[in-house]
């Protein structure tokens, strides 16, 4: 049965993916933003189609919708957006995930919260299974999203046992693809960008902390199968690739797609609070979802750097 869905965050790099796929499976699409970080062109082509309809709305502010599902994927997700006004990022991540809930509790929608492995900070655990509670710097400068969010996941929690609201909690890790900010400092878009326009390709410390890093369509099909999944698993799980590159190699590698450049690999202080390893552990994905990537790095990266090329 086609529904109809609330997407908020709708006109960011995820949320336009999910957006597409969700029309393409004959949904009605309501896509709310409030363009802090989201992009009107990440959804103009949707504006001509019957089944989409979008609002500017910052969800801090309650929403009065009729709507059968709920992803709530609105906050800045990239340390130089979500840096930059911190007491608004906390309050999209606690408000909006009090508003979004009380619209699911109203309408009686079942609600997905976008979390993050930020949840996880700084891991003594490597992979990071969801059972870990994590190790997070509540006073430092990634604070206000690594906080923000696992309020958010308290909150989601508390309203299913309180209020029997039908919630499901996945937590994303680095997704990269087309659609992504080309100034938001993560270090997909970072170093492509830097790559195109033959400046130095910068990393921090040594350039030996790790990542794993998923293409955006393999995340959209984690989010969805979680989503319409009836076997009463709400989550939280992980959505990210195990397999894991240094960022040194990550840049070196992206500087053999682009031959052309003549960019330069330098090294610049790692940041505060920058996690050394980042690697998700699958394996609940697997067995509930039967959900695993399948999009290999090198062919995700192609059609990136094609993306930034056109940009």
């Amino acid at each position: 049965m086609k529904k109809k869905i609330l997407v908020t965050g709708g006109a960011g790099f995820i949320g336009s993916h999910l957006c597409e796929r969700l029309l393409e499976e004959g949904n009605e699409v309501l896509c709310v933003d409030n363009f802090f970080t989201g992009n009107k062109d990440n959804i103009l082509k949707f504006f001509g189609n019957p089944r989409f309809e979008f609002l500017r709305h910052d969800i801090t502010f309650p929403l009065y919708v009729e709507v059968d599902q709920i992803y709530n994927l609105a906050c800045p997700a990239s340390p130089i957006h979500y840096q930059f006004d911190p007491v608004q990022t906390t309050k999209t991540s606690v408000h909006g995930a009090i508003n979004m809930l009380g619209l699911a509790k109203r309408t009686k929608a079942r609600i997905l919260q976008a979390s993050t492995s930020e949840v996880y900070g700084d891991p003594e655990v490597h992979p990071q299974p969801e059972s870990y509670w994590g190790k997070v710097n509540p006073i430092g400068i990634r604070s206000c999203y690594d906080e923000g969010k696992r309020c958010a996941e308290t909150l989601f929690f508390d309203y299913y046992r309180q209020h029997k609201i039908d919630i499901r909690v996945v937590r994303i890790f680095n997704t990269y693809g087309p659609n992504m900010h080309p100034h938001d400092g993560r270090v997909v878009s970072n170093f492509i960008v830097q790559a195109l326009k033959n400046e130095d390709i910068t990393i921090y410390g040594d350039g030996s902390q790790t990542r794993s890093f998923q293409y955006v369509d393999d995340l959209i099909e984690g989010m969805i199968r979680m989503m319409n999944n009836e076997k009463g698993f709400i989550g939280p799980v992980n959505l990210g690739n195990p397999t894991e590159f240094t960022i040194k190699e990550l840049a070196e590698k992206i500087l053999t797609m682009i031959p052309e450049s003549k960019s330069k690999i330098v090294c610049k202080d790692l940041p505060q609070d920058d996690p050394k390893q980042r690697q998700p552990d699958i394996t609940l994905a697997k067995e509930k979802l039967d959900w695993e990537p399948k999009i290999k790095l090198e062919d995700g990266l192609l059609k990136t750097i094609e993306y930034f090329r056109k940009q």
